[in-house]
């Protein structure tokens, strides 16, 4: 009886003080904010959402285009319309065009962070920026590593020093492509090489992607360079990257984006062209001449927005 008398005397204290704290602080038990997060707020897109117009292309085409690509798609963003199609909602490797996904990611961090270097990047193997163990860049440089030689190692020091971890990047890059509205893409690393699981993507989804990576400024800075050069500093060595994509000097007006090769996924491009007054985003899939693809269908896509094609090589 006596420790229950106890208690309760300490409770009403306890209550009695708190009431104190709040009353001269001029706070309620209302007010105080909960460590709990708001749900609804965490799970909103940081992106907003696009749905691109993708019914299927009606009336006759003025140019006959036929491509060896499993899969193809071209789309005037400026207008929102889709100029062609094939088996453009099919799911596909990708290859390196998940890199466009792991700068998205990235750039969300800031292009100052920081990045070492660590062993087991250096080994991921197949296309290299070249790091050396140890090395510490910052993200923008690793950037350039990331999307012009297509650096598998520049992939995974982002993924490894991200806030997330390396298996938590891969995650965030799920998150965020079903906030994007990729609702036929799959990630299991940070590089789009083969092999640790089952990475797909469709040309419609790959669209959406990279209509959301070009809003970025850096990352349109980066994918238009065709040549970077990293001085020699104290934190790395010097570095001379070049751009895979060679239609930035070989077709006017395109501005980037992103190369990739897999054998499962073999040849595959996006390519965004700003021409006169029109902004496309064409996407290749398993092709076998990407690049002489690719100006084909440039050059379809202008042509039937009444456009005459620049003259190219």
């Amino acid at each position: 009886m006596a420790k229950g008398l106890f208690a309760a005397f300490v409770l009403a204290v306890g209550l009695f003080l708190l009431q104190f704290f709040l009353n001269k602080n001029n706070l309620s038990l209302s007010s105080i904010i909960s460590p709990v997060p708001d749900t609804k707020e965490e799970l909103s897109p940081l992106y907003p959402l696009w749905t691109p117009n993708v019914a299927q292309v009606e009336g006759a085409s003025t140019k006959k285009i036929i491509l060896s690509a499993k899969a193809a798609l071209s789309y005037d963003i400026s207008t929102d319309t889709l100029i062609f199609e094939k088996n453009s909602v099919e799911k596909l490797p990708m290859a390196s065009l998940t890199k466009i996904m792991t700068a998205v990611i990235a750039l969300e961090e800031g292009v100052d962070k920081r990045y070492r270097v660590s062993k087991s990047a250096t080994a991921v193997g197949e296309n290299a920026m070249g790091l050396t163990e140890g090395e510490v860049f910052t993200l923008e440089e690793l950037l350039y590593g990331l999307l012009l030689p297509s650096g598998n190692d520049a992939a995974e020091v982002i993924a490894e020093g991200s806030r997330y971890g390396r298996d938590g990047f891969v995650n965030e890059m799920n998150k965020r492509g079903k906030q994007l509205g990729l609702t036929d893409t799959n990630f299991t690393n940070p590089s789009g090489l083969e092999g640790d699981g089952e990475q797909y993507s469709t040309a419609v989804d790959l669209l959406k992607l990279t209509r959301i990576a070009m809003e970025n400024p850096t990352f349109r800075e980066v994918v238009r360079t065709y040549e970077k050069e990293l001085p020699y500093s104290n934190n790395h060595k010097y570095f001379r990257l070049f751009n895979d994509t060679n239609l930035l000097t070989s077709y006017p007006g395109v501005k980037g984006v992103k190369t990739g090769f897999t054998w499962e996924a073999g040849f595959c491009l996006i390519t965004y062209l700003e021409y006169n007054d029109r902004k496309v985003i064409a996407v290749l899939l398993n092709s076998q001449n990407r690049r002489q693809e690719m100006k084909d269908l440039l050059d379809y896509t202008l042509i039937e927005l009444g456009q005459t094609p620049p003259e190219h090589e």
